[in-house]
């Protein structure tokens, strides 16, 4: 009774159910060495802080490779048009988009080679996993691409897909292909970067 009494009372602490004379074990009936504390704390909590809406918590699809053979000069966030069995793969993760860019075709931005795996209990109204995409730009951004890409080497490249407030966002990166000797300085780059972070984790 006293777990549903406090969920109700959308308050702040139980000092101040004491100060408003609500909290009262006998009058409830119990004593307060049988209340259960832990479950009617975790009903405040719930009460004072925001809840964190669980889409956001959908894994992040990383392209690992994208950092590896290009050059990132700028990023852009980007809405995506999909179906609902790739929403539910997205969801679980099951995206690649190693091979994945983007081009602007009648004014339109689309994603291509980007696999979403078929949704298992979709049946006959599966998506097919590397259908063209339509990707989602204010006017003025997708200008300042079009200006971009006038730039010789400059490509688009998917660099991350995710879910922000419960839709499905995708990380459009302006990208800059890299030349064999600027992947081979990259890697040593890392390489520098590992030995540091080991050397800094042994002197601790």
């Amino acid at each position: 009774m006293i777990e549903r009494l406090l969920c109700s009372a959308r308050i702040e602490s139980v000092a101040q159910l004491v100060e408003h004379g609500t909290f009262n074990a006998r009058v409830l009936g119990s004593s307060p060495s049988r209340l259960n504390f832990s479950s009617f704390s975790s009903c405040l909590a719930g009460s004072i802080m925001p809840r964190d809406d669980a889409a956001n918590f959908s894994p992040r699809i990383n392209n690992r490779r994208a950092m590896h053979d290009y050059f990132i000069e700028a990023k852009i966030e980007c809405g995506i048009v999909l179906v609902g069995s790739e929403v539910k793969s997205l969801r679980l993760g099951r995206a690649q988009l190693q091979e994945s860019f983007a081009r602007i075709e009648r004014n339109v931005l689309i994603l291509h080679n980007c696999h979403i795996d078929p949704y298992d209990k979709a049946n006959l109204l599966n998506h097919l996993p590397l259908r063209e995409r339509k990707l989602l730009v204010h006017k003025r951004e997708l200008r300042r691409l079009e200006d971009a890409l006038k730039q010789p080497g400059t490509t688009l490249i998917p660099l991350a897909m995710y879910f922000k407030d419960g839709r499905a966002k995708l990380e459009l990166g302006v990208a800059r292909g890299k030349q064999q000797h600027d992947k081979r300085e990259t890697i040593k780059r890392k390489e520098q970067d590992r030995e540091l972070r080991r050397a800094m984790t042994h002197r601790r």
